[in-house]
């Protein structure tokens, strides 16, 4: 009997000692997101839009001679980066997990637009703007109908600044041509 329990034992601390091993990592069950599929969606699309637009005013910077393409990367490069801010507070307060980087297609249209210069370098980062401003329109048009507050007011309050952004970028490309 003494042995059997011996064994028993022995059982129970390798069993112990092999579930402390577990490569799994415990997860907290609360720590779900409180963000339905098109606040991720929101979010996610919203802050990769972003920094895509930063990086790419911050080549217009470098490489415009253009006085008005130079002035709007600035104003890009100040907008996104508050909007994105705030864009990553409703992420925290939501729980939602992005990546904080730009996806291939983006590092591809940077990386496009870094091999032009002059006047060619301006059209193209421009026309990518009017594009970008174009679907951002329509992501935070969207957004404005979303089950959280906090992303219906974030989307609607930058809504405005979005169509501005978009309206000067078409009045650059006009003078452009």
């Amino acid at each position: 009997m003494k042995k059997l329990r011996y064994i028993l034992l022995g059982v129970t601390v390798l069993w112990a000692v092999s579930s402390c091993q577990d490569s799994r990592h415990a997860k907290n069950y609360n720590d779900k997101t409180l963000a339905d599929d098109g606040g991720i969606d929101f979010i996610k699309n919203g802050l990769e839009g972003g920094m895509t637009e930063v990086k790419a005013s911050e080549l217009a910077k470098k490489n415009s001679t253009n006085p008005r393409v130079v002035a709007f990367a600035d104003m890009m490069i100040t907008d996104h980066t508050n909007a994105g801010t705030e864009l990553r507070k409703i992420q925290l307060a939501k729980m939602v997990d992005v990546p904080d980087t730009i996806s291939g297609e983006h590092h591809q249209k940077i990386n496009q637009l870094a091999a032009k210069t002059g006047a060619d370098f301006d059209k193209a980062y421009i026309q990518m703007m009017i594009a970008d401003h174009e679907g951002a329109i329509k992501l935070f048009t969207d957004a404005t109908n979303n089950t959280s507050n906090l992303i219906q007011n974030f989307s609607r309050k930058t809504l405005p600044t979005i169509q501005m952004h978009l309206d000067s970028a078409k009045a650059i490309y006009s003078s452009l041509k």
